[in-house]
């Protein structure tokens, strides 16, 4: 790398320490400089306890957060959550409440003296690294850091159990993808439940994938209240060619159903019902796109929950690549602090399939895995031959070497390259705190290096209670899993106090009673009506009551060939009545719907019905209610896009300005990355050039040295000889000293021009380093996504083309309890 590239705050590089001199013991001035594409070929950290491998980690994790590359951290020991330990002001209020009070104890110091030494500790480490606490505020204001604690409301509350959500249609369409997905979340749940099951012996492994594969072949979502009743009775009558109940007895499947049920019912296990939903999207990035640095950390629980969670989260982030795009910058990060029996070379235990299939497959997509670990010899280094980076810190036995430089040979091999292995051990046994040794397969030779100073405050592993005490509980509900989800307008109060009484078919009360209970047959049957779906079948002692609402749907066509926009959309609208007349201007008080209703023509049961106004009974009014919605969605309706006019990308119908960001930010990593490479390619030239005239000038400046100095003690004789002549009354030869000592002085001339030569290169080769440098920086300027403007766009819809598709009558369902209180039986999403 050129000298110039020692300003490590671009974009694309990370800046990770500075090379050491094995044979000195020191660490020179030249900084290590990792380019973040390399990252995609994917990472191990290896170093035993104390070798400094956690804090390379971190290290790393911050470069790629000032990059505005997004993480997501697997932590099982706690450590990783220091990265919320960032204190810009370097102040002693920011250290006090984080420092070991024990260890100021055995230092003698109290709290306070502790965590002024530590402030200052970490000030002058960070000026030692060229750092400072302004780099340590731009990370912090570029990235959002947080800590999930699955299982646990420790930190950020994070689940997984609320559903087994049938994958998306990449996954559905790709086999072999679908198929793992189905294996690993059915043995990620048995080993959950203690079931250590094999996928091809297991009759409890073979049943719950039948039935994970049943419903997800249908789009059907399950979740474990559903797959309990499933057990006990399959949605299918064969396994195989054997009827299930030879197959697996029923009294045997009611075991398993109770064995799960155990579970889902025990007081410790309801922290896991509690949270965010799992999203691989919404732990990389903001809704906003800000990246996000999402630590999980796992630190709490036992074997068998931490194994479930691995592979259901490494499961989820096989089919979120598939959803990306391929690139060949890096979009993210996936790193895991401690890989000790998730990956080990003879058992293959449920996360191990999902972790080799992304090691093989997820730098097509721009995710790079860096994977941690202080056991190498618990490492299924055959697996690991994907991996085209090694950070080798200390390590403990010859055993411990002998085994990592074996995995070298394996990654060496795959890439075609030569392998010094004596070289190798001579390395790795002189390696020590914080210094690795780097070997990646992009680079011509292995570095050898001290890491950086960290910027986050490593203060050790953090408890429950810590993390607690570090991260605000959040002012908002949880997300749940039926986001934008909310009753058709009503309040929440209504679904607690009891309903007045309300007269029921069987049971008339007088007219008005009696209008009621039969309003629905009161419709005119050139009017449509319908009936929406309730969300679930009616429970011992309810009946259900129905309230009409207006529905129409819509039909528009947006047409821009300018942003290569031809899109139809349905648009639809609901409006429930609570008074005898509907308002003016019906539509500009609806709702708008995501998706169309689930209806059916005829009622669910016995059924009670609301009054319907009059204005829902007169077949006219539905004509001038569809030529309303027509004028609404011309004026009221329009296709809201981002447009992106460098790079002429516009923001893709549904997508949010969110989405589009992150889309955004890895089309600029590719153009940065490419454009670099151009200017790297292109300098490089001229630097070898320059590099070679400096070499022949340097050359001719010693040659002419030698030669001066030759010629200076060959004058200095000549003349030193010439007087001992004269004084001995010899005669002398007065004209050879002349000569003599004119060519020493034309050759003292041609030193000093060849050294001036000399001079004029090496300010030369200066003047392009600062060229290189300023073009560098100018790219990196223009191509910084965090300083992107996005230009709101509005296409409006065709006017010839809008039309009417339904608009009818919805007669929506509400829970009655025994006892009269309501609540609505059906959730609209908008």
């Amino acid at each position: 790398m050129e000298p110039s590239t020692r300003d490590f705050e671009k974009l694309g590089v990370f800046y990770l320490g500075r090379e050491r001199d094995m044979e000195s013991g020191t660490t020179t001035s030249q900084p290590v400089l990792y380019d973040s594409k390399d990252l995609t070929t994917h990472a191990v950290v290896v170093g035993m306890t104390g070798s400094g491998k956690t804090g390379l980690c971190i290290g790393l994790l911050e470069e790629a957060g000032i990059d505005r590359i997004p993480s997501i951290v697997i932590d099982p020991k706690g450590d990783i959550a220091n990265l919320l330990l960032t204190f810009p002001d370097l102040s002693v209020e920011e250290f006090q409440p984080w420092v070991d009070i024990g260890e100021a104890g055995r230092e003698g110091k109290s709290p306070e003296e502790f965590a002024a030494s530590e402030a200052a500790r970490w000030k002058k480490g960070l000026a030692d690294w060229d750092q400072d606490g302004e780099r340590i505020r731009r990370l912090r204001d570029t990235v959002e850091m947080r800590v999930y604690t699955p299982g646990s409301s420790a930190g950020r509350p994070l689940t997984i159990l609320k559903s087994f959500n049938a994958p998306g249609k990449e996954v559905l369409d790709d086999s072999d993808l679908f198929r793992e997905r189905v294996t690993s979340a059915a043995s990620g749940l048995l080993a959950l439940l203690g079931i250590d099951a094999d996928p091809i012996r297991s009759r409890e492994h073979i049943l719950i994938s039948q039935i994970l594969n049943t419903a997800w072949q249908k789009g059907k979502d399950l979740d474990l209240g559903k797959l309990i009743g499933e057990i006990q009775s399959p949605p299918f009558q064969t396994v195989g060619i054997m009827e299930v109940d030879t197959f697996y007895p029923a009294k045997d499947r009611m075991d398993l159903a109770m064995t799960m049920n155990n579970l889902l019912a025990s007081p410790s296990f309801a922290s896991w019902m509690e949270g965010e939903p799992l999203n691989i999207k919404s732990l990389l990035h903001t809704p906003e796109g800000k990246p996000c640095i999402s630590i999980l950390s796992i630190a709490h629980l036992n074997d068998a929950e931490r194994m479930f969670f691995v592979t259901i989260l490494l499961t989820e982030v096989l089919a979120w690549i598939r959803t990306q795009s391929g690139t060949s910058s890096l979009r993210a990060i996936l790193c895991m602090d401690e890989i000790f029996g998730f990956f080990p070379p003879i058992k293959n235990p449920p996360c191990k399939q999902p972790m080799l299939t992304l090691l093989k497959q997820a730098r097509a997509y721009g995710l790079g895995l860096v994977l941690a670990t202080q056991n190498p010899v618990d490492l299924d280094y055959k697996g690991l031959g994907n991996t085209g980076t090694w950070f080798l810190g200390r390590l403990q036995t010859e055993r411990d070497k002998a085994r990592v430089i074996e995995g070298l040979e394996g990654a060496a091999a795959q890439t075609g390259l030569s392998f010094d292995r004596a070289r190798m051990d001579q390395i790795l046994a002189g390696l020590g705190k914080r210094v690795f040794l780097m070997n990646n397969v992009n680079e011509d030779q292995p570095v050898v290096f001290e890491t950086r100073w960290a910027m986050s405050y490593l203060r050790g592993p953090m408890t429950r209670q810590e993390i607690q005490r570090l991260v605000p509980k959040m002012e908002t509900p949880l997300a749940t899993t039926r986001s934008q989800a909310v009753p058709v307008e009503v309040e929440q109060k209504e679904i607690l106090k009891p309903a007045p009484p309300v007269a029921t078919a069987s049971k008339p009360e007088g007219a008005t009673a009696d209008r009621q209970a039969n309003s629905r047959q009161l419709i005119p049957a050139i009017i449509s009506q319908r009936f929406v779906e309730p969300d679930r079948r009616l429970r011992a002692g309810e009946t259900m009551e129905y309230r009409p609402a207006l529905y129409g749907r819509g039909r528009v066509h947006f047409v821009k060939s300018a942003y290569d926009t031809d899109l139809w959309e349905e648009r639809m609208f609901l409006k429930l009545v609570r008074n005898d007349e509907l308002p003016n201007e019906i539509w500009d008080r609806a709702t708008p719907l995501a998706a169309r209703l689930d209806v059916v023509t005829e009622q669910d049961g016995e059924a009670t019905f609301q009054n319907v106004p009059d204005c829902l009974l007169a077949a006219k009014n539905y004509k001038t209610w569809e030529k309303e919605l027509k004028e609404f969605l011309y004026r009221g309706q329009s296709l809201g896009l981002f447009r992106f006019r460098e790079l002429k990308m516009t923001s893709s119908p549904g997508e949010t300005e969110g989405e589009f960001r992150v889309r955004l930010e890895t089309a600029l990593s590719e153009l940065r990355d490419r454009e670099t490479e151009k200017l790297r390619e292109q300098y490089a030239a001229k630097f070898q050039k320059l590099r070679d005239e400096i070499k022949q000038a340097e050359a001719r400046h010693d040659k002419e040295t030698a030669q001066y100095k030759s010629r200076r003690m060959e004058s200095v004789l000549t003349v030193g000889w010439s007087f001992m002549k004269a004084v001995m009354g010899r005669r002398t030869r007065g004209a050879a000293s002349v000569k003599s000592v004119g060519q020493a002085s034309r050759d003292r001339q041609d030193m000093i021009n060849a050294e001036a030569k000399s001079d004029q290169l090496q300010d030369k080769f200066r003047d392009m380093e600062v060229e290189f440098k300023n073009a560098m920086s100018q790219l990196a300027t223009k191509l910084d996504s965090g300083r992107v403007e996005l230009e709101p766009i509005e296409i409006p819809p065709r006017k010839s083309d809008i039309s009417v598709e339904e608009m009818l009558v919805a007669w929506i369902p509400w829970f009655v309890s025994a006892d009269g209180t309501k609540e609505p039986a059906w959730e609209m999403h908008r």
